[in-house]
């Protein structure tokens, strides 16, 4: 408890320093050189400061080589676009992510933070992926539907930013891979969506044991579509056409 309160009273002095300072950039970096520590420096920056501190934050060494505060800098609400947009470049990932998924955050710093993420995609670590996964954009999502290794796929789906369409889409692609189909029949969240049922029967490439169950879940105008689609499979067009006669009933 001591050390959570020393700890407070240290932000708290270091922020009535910075609202003192102002926007007097000369103050400001005589306060990041006073022998701050950087924890204390990044509770800080998660408070409003005065831009003239965020880019003597950005400008000044050491503070400006580490990625963690540079996050902060363009995180904070009072962040300039353009300090923000030049920033984004230095952060890992974890903060990239934050970024991207921040509204308040310029458009233009959110997109870059995607951009770079989506360039940077096939060089992560299997474990890094399955995390961004969990908490990545909807301009992301597609790149990581599509990832070969299930368990990103897998955590893709329990993503709370997914959407219905954007997930049926993935589904409908020609090089839609096995992962994602298994991942979808076996995830609670979608087995209850219709759209993604209907999108998992019309993929070629879900298996039969898959598809043949959930024509019991469509409804007769889709059954019909099935049955009478040249494209689809034989025994799953004769499984729809069943499915119809014996709704039908006897003649």
């Amino acid at each position: 408890m001591v050390n959570v309160e020393r700890t407070t009273a240290a932000v708290d002095a270091l922020f009535a320093a910075v609202l003192r300072a102002g926007e007097n950039r000369t103050r400001a970096r005589e306060l990041l050189a006073s022998g701050i520590d950087e924890s204390t420096l990044a509770a800080v920056l998660n408070r409003a400061v005065p831009v003239a501190f965020l880019e003597a934050v950005a400008g000044v060494s050491p503070w400006s080589e580490r990625p963690r505060l540079l996050a902060r800098v363009v995180l904070n609400p009072r962040a300039p676009r353009v300090l923000s947009q030049r920033l984004v470049a230095a952060l890992y990932w974890r903060d990239l992510a934050e970024v991207a998924a921040t509204m308040r955050i310029a458009a233009a710093a959110r997109a870059r933070a995607e951009s770079i993420l989506k360039d940077g995609l096939n060089d992560m670590r299997l474990g890094d992926r399955v995390t961004l996964a969990r908490l990545a954009t909807p301009a992301l999502l597609p790149l990581l539907l599509a990832d070969g290794e299930q368990r990103v796929t897998e955590a893709a789906l329990f993503n709370a930013r997914l959407r219905e369409e954007d997930l049926t889409t993935a589904l409908r692609r020609e090089d839609v891979r096995a992962a994602l189909i298994e991942a979808v029949a076996a995830s609670p969240r979608w087995q209850r969506s219709y759209a993604v049922t209907l999108a998992l029967v019309l993929q070629p490439k879900t298996p039969l044991a898959l598809a043949l169950p959930r024509l019991l879940a469509l409804v007769p105008r889709d059954l019909r579509r099935v049955a009478f689609d040249t494209t689809m499979r034989p025994l799953v067009r004769a499984a729809a056409r069943d499915l119809l006669d014996r709704a039908s009933g006897p003649a």
